[in-house]
């Protein structure tokens, strides 16, 4: 039960006074202009740079290669109206409390959001494409804003429905037409952030191809053959919860990846969307050199969650495995010549904290992320603190069994919070595919007390950050 105490009373209270005063005391041209670029739903490892040896990420790839390339990068929630809210707040899912069926983003973790702050601070800000978080009065936090998804219509309508000069094109080549035309717009006299957040590769769940591309794509990946998915045997289907195997994360395998053809035919369409992502940052950065702006723009390109592509023969996201929550992260500030991919876990939420440290800008101490800044400095030589993440995924939809776990660089335990399950643990190091649970294994119940204790002190602590209560009609909601 949450418990409106004096505590969080002068939280919040410190916090405003935090936003009311601009941080000033250096000139509003030479901090760097931000560019954040959202993918949704593309997985960690779809991504040339991350290994993958068959889509073509080009521009990706040349960002990583000369910047700062987060290997081993998680998102706290795996879902995307949680995750958004995370990565624009600073804060866990259990303390902000949206996701889907949520009316709104309350107020004061609006107020936090990382666009509010910098349009506060001098920044002029620009956001497009998928917000996936309903907040009131939007022109409070953007200078510049449209906010759309996939369309309603059951088929490629889904994803060709906006228009540039009365032509209909495909909803990445509009978000990066809208970047492009704030870019060359921007007032000269103040620094820009942008933010794009494509709503490429998410599949249109609604229409029976799911996957919708540009016509100038056709062709990639036409002769690839696209290997099995390595857990697609069903002994690992056999291994999961009832309630999973009975859930939306099989329902939709069915839909995309059931039948050999299917799959390559899905992956395909995956990687394509992907690709034609790819494309709009070339152009954003041949715009940037263009117009003199290159060497002071800081680029973030960050997926919102995982994604399962037949893994366990499930699909989507949701669940605690690496395959569900691990994302991709690259960082390029031009001004930092210091190359380096990084080893240490880090998070979505970290991302927000950064973006304002760039600027020049504390974060509130209610973020409970940390800044990445250093890594960009120091590389793997700079060693954080955390040795432990928290993951969670708290939405309490029978057909998304609701879990929670730990993981550090050797282990992962989770458990389901609303179902009779097994728990789960497993050996990162010697079994990185997570095949074995190791739960049930007496050796390993110091380990499993150790990190369930890490789990109940951060649920507990995330969950008593709160700043407000959950809405009524949401807290009383039954499931």
């Amino acid at each position: 039960m949450f418990r409106y105490d004096c505590h969080l009373v002068k939280n919040f209270c410190f916090f405003t006074l935090i936003l009311i005063g601009p941080f000033w005391g250096f000139s509003q041209t030479n901090r760097p202009n931000i560019i954040f670029i959202l993918t949704d739903d593309q997985r960690w490892d779809a991504l040339g740079f991350a290994g993958n040896p068959i889509i073509k990420t080009p521009e990706m790839d040349a960002l990583a290669k000369s910047g700062t390339y987060f290997k081993n990068a998680f998102s706290t929630t795996p879902i995307c109206a949680a995750s958004r809210a995370s990565i624009l707040t600073g804060l866990y899912e259990r303390t902000h409390g949206y996701t889907f069926q949520k009316p709104k983003l309350q107020g004061p973790y609006a107020e936090m959001m990382y666009p509010k702050i910098l349009k506060d601070n001098g920044y002029h800000i620009g956001f497009f494409g998928k917000l996936g978080v309903n907040i009131d009065n939007p022109e409070q936090y953007f200078d510049q804003s449209d906010f759309y998804d996939r369309g309603t219509k059951p088929d490629k309508g889904g994803y060709f429905y906006k228009t540039i000069n009365k032509d209909t094109v495909h909803l990445t080549r509009y978000s990066g037409f809208q970047a492009q035309d704030f870019i060359i717009n921007a007032p000269k006299d103040k620094p820009f952030c942008l933010s794009v957040f494509f709503s490429a590769p998410h599949a249109h769940d609604s229409a029976k191809e799911q996957y919708f591309w540009q016509a100038k794509s056709d062709d990639l990946y036409k002769d690839a053959l696209i290997p099995s998915p390595v857990l697609s045997d069903e002994k690992y289907f056999n291994q999961l919860p009832l309630e999973v195997k009975n859930g939306f994360n099989r329902t939709r395998w069915k839909w995309r990846f059931d039948t050999p053809d299917k799959y390559q035919n899905s992956i395909k369409g995956y990687y394509r969307m992907i690709s034609e992502i790819d494309d709009e940052i070339g152009m954003l950065r041949k715009l940037l050199k263009e117009r003199g702006l290159a060497d002071n723009t800081i680029i973030i390109v960050m997926g919102d969650n995982g994604y399962f592509t037949g893994d366990r023969q499930l699909a989507d996201k949701w669940l605690m495995y690496d395959a569900s929550i691990r994302i991709p992260l690259i960082i390029y500030d031009p001004r930092k010549r210091n190359p380096a991919s990084i080893d240490a876990m880090v998070l979505n939420i970290d991302v927000s904290k950064s973006i304002l440290e760039f600027a020049g800008l504390k974060a509130p101490r209610n973020y409970q992320g940390m800044s990445l800044n250093p890594f960009l400095f120091k590389g793997n030589s700079y060693h954080s603190a955390r040795k432990s993440i928290l993951i969670e995924h708290l939405w309490k939809l029978p057909e998304i069994p609701s879990s929670e776990g730990v993981r550090t660089a050797r282990w992962k335990f989770f458990r389901y919070r609303l179902i009779k399950a097994p728990e789960e643990l497993y050996d990162l190091r010697n079994d990185p595919l997570e095949t074995i649970n190791l739960a049930g294994d007496i050796r390993y119940s110091k380990v499993i007390n150790q990190l369930k204790k890490q789990l109940n002190t951060r649920s507990e602590k995330y969950s008593s950050e709160k700043l407000v209560p959950d809405e009524q009609e949401v807290a009383e909601m039954k499931f």
